[in-house]
């Protein structure tokens, strides 16, 4: 395969996604920065049309989107910068306060890569934050022993969803790229099994883990060697 025929499927594989994630894991994000006090310049790395950005522009200073494709809509006020998430993001070591990557991971080739550039470019004591779907949901545990395969990753998924995490992949990874005060959270909206319906809030609440359509890791960037 050539280098454009290389560039081409990134192309594919990112349009496909329509730079949109639910309302939901954004605000779970946002919640899990802010509970941190987080702030400064914001990095947020596969930004789509900007959802993230829209909570939490109030809190930041700055934020610079990077992304394989410029979706319409993203706000004006992002600075853009196109690359292809599986390399070298185009950022100096250290110059964010605060990194995000929203439902990027399962895209990519090497998640441990790209989580030790989200490292990287966070400034020592930043906070890094970052979903996927989540495969310890019921719906997607029950797709995994009917159909021998995650609910977010069969064959009409891929090749845009490519490499599918667990819980304590993403604790590994994480803790492997540098970041201590590591947390899951769960977004607390699932799709109950064989229906078009989500759980309730209050009935989601009482099992995250299970009734999640997706799952948060946030770890901060070590201040001093972890």
């Amino acid at each position: 395969m050539t280098i454009a025929q290389v560039d081409a499927a990134i192309h594919d594989r990112a349009a496909r996604s329509l730079g949109r994630a639910h309302d939901r894991i954004h605000r779970t994000a946002a919640r899990l920065l802010e509970a941190r006090g987080a702030g400064g310049t914001l990095l947020d790395a596969g930004c789509g049309t900007g959802d993230l950005w829209r909570l939490l522009s109030s809190r930041f200073s700055s934020c610079t989107g990077v992304d394989a494709v410029r979706y319409p809509g993203l706000p004006d006020d992002v600075h853009f910068v196109a690359a292809n998430l599986d390399g070298r993001l185009p950022l100096e070591d250290a110059s964010v306060d605060t990194a995000a990557a929203i439902e990027v991971i399962e895209h990519l080739d090497n998640p441990r890569a790209f989580v030790r550039e989200l490292a990287r470019v966070t400034k020592p004591g930043g906070w890094i934050v970052m979903t996927t779907p989540n495969q310890l949901s019921a719906l997607s545990l029950l797709s995994l022993v009917t159909k021998g395969v995650f609910v977010a990753f069969q064959d009409g998924d891929y090749p845009a969803h490519r490499t599918a995490l667990l819980e304590i992949d993403l604790r590994r990874i994480a803790a492997e790229a540098g970041l201590d005060e590591i947390a899951i959270e769960y977004t607390r909206w699932g799709r109950v099994p064989l229906t078009p319906w989500h759980y309730p809030d209050p009935i989601a609440a009482l099992a995250p883990r299970r009734f999640s359509d997706n799952v948060a890791v946030v770890g901060r960037r070590c201040a001093s060697r972890c």
